[in-house]
């Protein structure tokens, strides 16, 4: 269901360059999605010539967001998420897997792509008992989302900052683990954190690879160690297995062993 109120906001309908690969879209590229264009393509196709490997990090990444998602709605009881830099619709989005197991849940998704924002109804189909909600924002702007988010969700009831693959963005980690703690610091008692990003000290291919992605005039992304990753949790009661590779994470029973890939990730509860 779509509420006028939370409809994309105009800055949603500014014109998309298509001159410039973007990495929401090489994303999606990465996937199997369609929301792509030729730039994008050829600088996705770059990368996998060099670390064919980025394919399976891109689809762990989605699987880990997938478990972590069940994981809150069915075992934590969470019923709200704020989703900071969601990028394109694919498939299992959050809204469409917390809804499935809760349709009461709330979901506000946040981005500042205009392409991405152009794909804003798709992603604001919601279940009729609950809600999902589009906020144009830059996650660099805690303050900004924070406000706009309190339009659908209820910020004194537990909510699950979901913090996937875009954090990489804030290339200071000081700023970056101060926007975790300012958004956290929001939200009550009860609340989780859910991050997982590329990182760095575990395959040097990758890591080739993303520093020339960084010098091709794309929007950069910058991995960190694993240890880094893990700081954004401090002060937060880690869910086990604790800050691993997304593989590693809580995988389906009966599942083969999974190997360990440059993209780490974890779930924490605040006290």
């Amino acid at each position: 269901m779509t509420d006028p109120a939370t409809a994309p906001e105009p800055a949603a309908y500014q014109k998309i360059d298509t001159s410039v690969p973007h990495s929401a879209r090489i994303w999606n590229y990465w996937l199997g999605g369609k929301d792509n264009y030729p730039v994008d393509e050829a600088a996705g196709d770059a990368y996998t010539a060099v670390f064919p490997g980025i394919v399976t990090i891109a689809r762990s990444s989605r699987a880990f967001l997938r478990r972590t998602i069940t994981h809150l709605v069915s075992e934590a009881g969470i019923r709200q998420f704020l989703d900071i830099g969601t990028g394109l619709p694919t498939a299992e989005n959050t809204h469409e897997v917390a809804q499935r197991l809760a349709p009461e849940a709330r979901i506000v998704y946040v981005d500042n792509d205009p392409m991405v924002l152009a794909h804003a109804r798709a992603l604001l189909y919601s279940s009729a008992e609950g809600a999902t909600a589009y906020v144009d924002a830059d996650v660099t702007d805690p303050d900004r989302i924070i406000a706009k988010a309190a339009g659908t969700l209820d910020l004194t009831r537990p909510t699950a900052l979901v913090l996937s693959n875009i954090l990489g963005h804030v290339a200071d980690h000081g700023r970056a683990r101060a926007i975790v703690g300012r958004l956290m610091d929001a939200l009550p008692s009860g609340s989780y954190l859910s991050v997982n990003d590329g990182s760095r000290g575990i395959d040097p291919v990758f890591e080739r690879a993303q520093d020339a992605y960084n010098q091709s005039g794309a929007v950069p992304y910058n991995l960190r160690t694993v240890e880094a990753i893990t700081a954004f949790f401090d002060g937060l009661e880690l869910v086990e297995p604790g800050v691993v590779s997304v593989t590693r994470w809580r995988p389906e029973p009966g599942s083969p062993a999974a190997e360990v890939v440059a993209e780490h990730g974890g779930l924490a509860r605040k006290p």
